[in-house]
């Protein structure tokens, strides 16, 4: 058998099936007319390995990648990589909320799983592409490979893509870079794709439709504690400082409290060393508010960061808008960033992802921030690199 020259990664939603049927619909208009089966192949990746509670989709997405291939005649083969799940990502992700971060396992995914893995099943089966239903494009501009936002900037994934190298972009299609979702959908029915009307998936694929918290408690048991103000009134007891991220509002359950106004409460910092919760009213609590971040070492898309400073644009979280900010690359491949305008609940663990108009230059984790509760010890306990707090304090903004 022909091996096929482009893998997709054939997941079951609509995006991966009109991938498919845009790399086939290409290979049956090249002028050899070649069977497009003998240019494009699906696979399916298990990553999840299904623990009895019902809420695991991955066997409906299996058929419906099937369904999908049997659709288009084209052929798809099955890689189970759940055991690499578990050691590249999930680990990490129990890990990271043990210490009161929150971390992004989408990214690790892409990174540990989709463009690692996969691409090196890829190969094994002899292809030399490998191509996705995310939203992204890739170009070639002077001898490097480049990650760009999709034209579809509600659905660009270049934030869960930063990660990659020169190595998996010379080798990565991205089929749905220059199409708008509704453009999408509208394809998938014209050709009868049985994916077309299938909701999106949503939230962290191993958790499924279940409760965050209820999941999370497998592996992290509760351990309730106070709820604290900023100065030191307790409003109420949480169940567990791990089942929080900054900026939360919804499970705080806090009623109306003597002395306080009747007004939201959110999460405005954690105490891991004695499993407190501090809270504070209104969305725009100054507890919330940054202008500065510290993060881990940076990985850039090109190799090499563009300069030691530069001034260039920030997402700290998913579909947020661009945010204008100074960088600083510290001696040890860390960041120092400074915002132009102060940024509302930046969060430990999550990622840092630096851009040039629609250009990804790469990005981080973000280890600490100049939020008033960091700076007074309610942040994380430790730092990912040894010198970060004398870093942090040489480099500290000072109030006018």
């Amino acid at each position: 058998m022909t091996a096929p020259r482009i893998i997709v990664g054939m997941s079951g939603g609509v995006d991966s099936s009109v991938a498919a049927l845009l790399l086939r619909d290409q290979a049956l208009a090249a002028p050899s007319r070649a069977d497009p089966s003998r240019s494009v192949a699906g696979l399916f990746m298990t990553n999840w390995a299904d623990d009895g509670s019902g809420d695991c989709r991955a066997e409906d997405d299996r058929r419906d990648a099937v369904a999908v291939s049997g659709r288009l005649g084209l052929p798809i083969h099955f890689r189970d990589f759940s055991n690499e799940y578990w050691s590249g990502v999930f680990e990490h992700f129990l890990a990271e909320y043990a210490a009161g971060r929150t971390p992004n396992p989408d990214v690790l995914c892409n990174r540990e799983i989709k463009f690692k893995h996969f691409l090196d099943a890829a190969r094994e089966l002899g292809a030399e592409f490998i191509a996705t239903g995310h939203y992204a494009r890739v170009r070639e501009q002077d001898g490097a490979w480049q990650l760009l936002r999709a034209a579809d900037r509600n659905k660009d994934q270049s934030y869960f893509l930063h990660q990659l190298g020169q190595a998996q972009l010379a080798a990565t299609l991205f089929p749905l870079g220059e199409l708008i979702k509704t453009d999408v959908r509208r394809m998938a029915a014209e050709a009868g794709l049985p994916t077309a009307a299938k909701k999106d998936s949503t939230g962290i694929c191993f958790i499924g439709e279940r409760d965050f918290r209820e999941f999370l408690s497998q592996y992290l048991p509760a351990k309730p504690g106070p709820m604290l103000t900023p100065d030191g009134r307790q409003v109420g007891e949480h169940p567990g400082v791990f089942y929080f991220t900054l900026g939360q509002r919804e499970g705080l359950q806090i009623g109306g409290v003597r002395g306080f106004a009747a007004a939201p409460w959110f999460v405005v910092g954690k105490r891991v060393q004695d499993n407190t919760l501090i809270v504070d009213q209104g969305s725009d609590s100054p507890y919330l508010l940054s202008t500065r971040l510290w993060s881990e070492t940076a990985h850039w898309i090109a190799g090499a960061p563009p300069a030691a400073r530069f001034a260039c644009t920030a997402q700290t979280r998913y579909r947020q808008q661009d945010e204008a900010c100074d960088v600083e690359v510290l001696p040890d491949g860390s960041l120092a960033i400074t915002f132009e305008r102060p940024q509302r609940a930046v969060t430990p663990g999550q990622s840092l992802v630096l851009y040039k108009e629609a250009v990804c230059l790469g990005g981080a984790v973000i280890a600490a921030t100049d939020a008033p509760l960091e700076q007074h010890g309610a942040g994380p306990t430790s730092w990912p690199q040894a010198d970060r707090k004398d870093i942090a304090a040489q480099t500290a903004p000072t109030k006018n």
